[in-house]
């Protein structure tokens, strides 16, 4: 994941969003949930984009994860893990 990928998340800071992780087959491994993003920042060693929902809630995205970003969802695949973290903006009052 370049310095690049980790600044495109910023459009999706402070958004409302749903949030998931799926395995290969494209399974939920945990249902998507309505959150929002308040900060994206690395982790102290350097290996993983740490993506925030509240001051201790976070999913930690390796680096090495592969990157594709639309207007609306932003989504890492992590080919060790065989996991997609998925980010999508959501309306909702």
């Amino acid at each position: 994941m370049e310095l690049t990928e980790i600044k495109s998340l910023e459009s999706f800071i402070s958004e409302n969003v749903e949030v998931s992780i799926l395995d290969e087959d494209g399974d939920d491994k945990a249902p998507f949930v309505k959150k929002e993003i308040i900060k994206a920042e690395l982790c102290p060693d350097g290996t993983h984009l740490r993506i925030y929902f509240d001051r201790l809630q976070f999913f930690a995205v390796p680096l090495t994860a592969e990157v594709a970003i639309s207007d609306d969802i932003w989504s890492a695949f992590d080919p060790q893990a065989g996991l997609t973290y998925v980010v999508k903006k959501r309306k909702w009052s």
